[in-house]
C-alpha cells in the first residue's frame, strides 16, 4: 500500500472508539462526513480502497463497503470504475480558493437584521435588585407539586393530545370569572386566548394590528420589551410623555394623525408607579373611539395592590371594543410558568387565535391544568392575599433602608406596592454610570434613563424587591452606600 494511502487512512484512526455503544460504521461515516465537509479531504482526493482501510482499521471489509455505499447515496464521495473512490465535488462551489468562509455576518432580513445585537437577559441565582423575580415560597411548591400530581394521577382534566389554541374552555372561564371580580374586565370566556405571558400576547397583537410604518404611541418611559416588539412588527414608535396621573395623550404630537394603536400599563405605570386617575381613563377611551385607535392594555400586577385602591380596568370601561386587555401568571406565580392571557374584542378573537396557533400552536395542556385546580381550588386567591401582604412589607422594608442608609443620595417617593420601587439620584448624576458602578459591587440597578426614549427626567434607579430576602437587601443597600458616597463625584453627566 502506498505511504500516502496509509497516512490518508490514520486520519480516522482514532476517532474510531471501541467502547463506544454507537456503532463503527457509524462513527467511520461520521469522521468521513466531517474531513470531508471541513475541507480535511479536498474535492478530486482518492481515498484508499476499501480492503485497505479495513486493514488499517481493523474492520471487516463490507462495513467499509456499506460506509462508502452510504456516502456515494449521500453525495460525499463517487466510485470511478478502475479507480476506486474519490472525493465529490466541494459542498459549496462559491468562495475562497483556500476553502475558508468568507469572514463577516450574512445578510438577513430587515426583522433579523435589527435582532442582531439584541442582547438577551442572562438569569442566574437572583441577585439584588434585580427585577421580574417572585416569591416562591415551601407553601406554594408543595401546593403546585400536589396538584401537578393530582393532574397527571387523574387523566380525567389533561388533554394529552393537541389542545384548544384558544386554551382549555374550564381555564378560561376560571379567569373570566376571576377578572370580573377583581379587575372589572367585562368578557364572556370565548373572548379569552391563553398565551405565554404579555410580550407573545403583545406581539400576536402587533401581528394583527399593525402594518409596517403605522404608528404606535408608548408611555415614556415605558417597558423596553414592548417597545422591541413593536419595532419588530415595523411600527413607528412615537414616545408619549407621562405625567403624574400616566400616560398623558393631550401631550402626544397631534400633527401626524393618530396612531393604529397606544400601548400603556394603566393599573401602574411602568417604570414609574402612577396609577391612571379614572377621569383620563374615560377621556382615553373616548378619544381612541372617535379616533379608531386600539389601545393594548398591559395590566402586568395590578393583583399585588390594595383591592380597596384598584381602578376598574380599561377594558372594563370601554363599550366601543378598542381595548386588547393582557394578564399574565408568569409574574403572578413563578416566571418560568410562562402562561398569561389575552382578553380580546369578540372580532378580534379567531385572528388572535389563528396567529397564536402559528406562532406555537397552544400553551402546555400540563400547566393549564394545573392552574385550573389551582384556581377553583382557592389556592390562587389566597397565594395573592399572602404575596399582596408580603411585597407590601419588602417594599417598606426596602424603603426603610434606603432612607437610613443612603438617604442623602436616593429618594424614595410614596407609592403603590408592587414588585419594584423607583429611587431618584441627585439632579445631574448619570443613572447609567451609577448603575455600571453598582453592577461591579454585585447591585443590579435599572437605570431608569434605559427606559426613557425621549422626555427628559430625573436620574433614577429602579430596584426589584420581590424574590430577594430581606439579608441580601440589606447587604446590597451597604454596598449601595458604599459605592455611591465613593463614586458620586464623578457620576455627573
Amino acid at each position: 500500500m502506498p505511504t500516502e494511502t496509509r497516512t490518508t487512512a490514520t486520519l480516522w484512526t482514532t476517532r474510531l472508539d471501541r467502547a463506544s455503544p454507537v456503532p463503527l460504521s457509524r462513527q467511520l461515516a461520521a469522521a468521513l462526513r466531517q474531513a470531508i465537509g471541513e475541507g480535511s479531504i479536498g474535492a478530486g482526493a482518492r481515498l484508499p480502497s476499501t480492503r485497505a482501510l479495513a486493514a488499517d482499521l481493523g474492520l471487516a471489509r463490507s462495513t467499509v463497503v456499506v460506509v462508502f455505499e452510504h456516502l456515494v447515496a449521500e453525495g460525499y464521495i463517487a466510485g470511478r470504475p478502475g479507480s476506486g473512490y474519490v472525493v465529490a465535488t466541494p459542498l459549496t462551489e462559491a468562495g475562497p480558493s483556500d476553502g475558508c468562509v468568507p469572514a463577516g455576518p450574512r445578510p438577513l432580513s430587515r426583522r433579523g437584521e435589527s435582532l442582531r445585537g439584541y442582547e438577551l437577559p442572562l438569569r442566574g441565582l437572583p441577585r439584588p435588585f434585580e427585577l421580574g423575580h417572585a416569591e416562591i415560597d415551601a407553601r406554594f411548591v408543595a401546593i403546585w407539586k400536589r396538584l401537578s400530581a393530582r393532574v397527571l394521577a387523574g387523566r380525567a382534566r389533561l388533554v394529552w393530545d393537541y389542545g384548544d389554541p384558544h386554551g382549555e374552555a374550564e381555564l378560561r372561564r376560571a379567569i373570566a370569572d376571576y377578572l370580573a371580580a377583581a379587575r372589572g374586565v367585562r368578557c364572556a370566556p370565548e373572548q379569552i386566548v391563553l398565551t405565554s405571558g404579555t410580550q407573545q400576547g403583545l406581539a400576536l397583537a402587533a401581528r394583527l394590528l399593525i402594518d409596517p410604518g403605522d404608528r404606535a404611541w408608548v408611555e415614556d418611559p415605558c417597558y423596553r420589551s414592548a417597545v422591541e416588539i413593536l419595532r419588530d412588527a415595523e411600527a413607528e414608535i412615537v414616545p408619549v410623555p407621562v405625567d403624574e396621573a400616566g400616560l398623558d395623550i393631550a401631550a402626544a404630537p397631534q400633527s401626524a394623525g393618530p396612531p393604529r394603536l397606544v400601548y400603556t400599563t394603566p393599573s401602574r405605570q411602568y417604570p414609574l408607579g402612577m396609577a391612571m386617575p379614572l377621569a383620563r381613563r374615560v377621556a382615553l377611551l373616548a378619544w381612541a373611539a372617535a379616533a379608531g385607535v386600539w389601545i393594548i392594555e398591559d395590566d402586568y400586577e395590578s393583583e399585588f395592590q390594595a383591592p380597596g385602591r384598584m381602578l376598574p380596568s380599561l377594558q372594563g370601561l370601554d363599550r366601543a371594543g378598542r381595548v386588547v386587555y393582557l394578564g399574565t401568571f408568569s409574574k403572578l406565580l413563578f416566571p418560568s410558568l410562562r402562561l398569561g392571557y389575552a382578553v380580546l374584542p369578540e372580532d378580534l378573537v379567531g385572528p388572535f387565535a389563528a396567529a397564536r396557533h402559528l406562532a406555537d400552536r397552544q400553551s402546555s395542556a400540563l400547566l393549564q391544568a394545573a392552574m385550573t385546580d389551582f384556581m377553583l381550588d382557592g389556592h390562587f386567591a389566597r397565594h395573592l392575599k399572602r404575596m399582596r401582604a408580603r411585597y407590601a412589607e419588602r417594599q417598606q422594608y426596602l424603603s426603610d433602608l434606603i432612607s437610613r442608609r443612603v438617604g442623602g443620595l436616593l429618594q424614595i417617593r410614596p407609592a403603590e406596592s408592587g414588585m419594584y420601587l423607583t429611587a431618584w439620584l441627585p439632579r445631574g448624576w448619570s443613572d447609567r454610570q451609577a448603575a455600571a458602578a453598582l453592577r461591579e459591587a454585585g447591585v443590579v440597578a435599572t437605570p431608569l434613563s434605559s427606559l426613557t426614549l425621549a422626555t427628559p427626567r430625573d436620574p433614577g434607579l429602579v430596584l426589584g424587591y420581590t424574590g430577594h430576602d430581606e439579608r441580601a437587601m440589606a447587604r446590597a443597600v451597604d454596598r449601595m452606600a458604599a459605592e455611591l458616597e465613593r463614586t458620586g463625584p464623578i457620576l455627573l453627566r
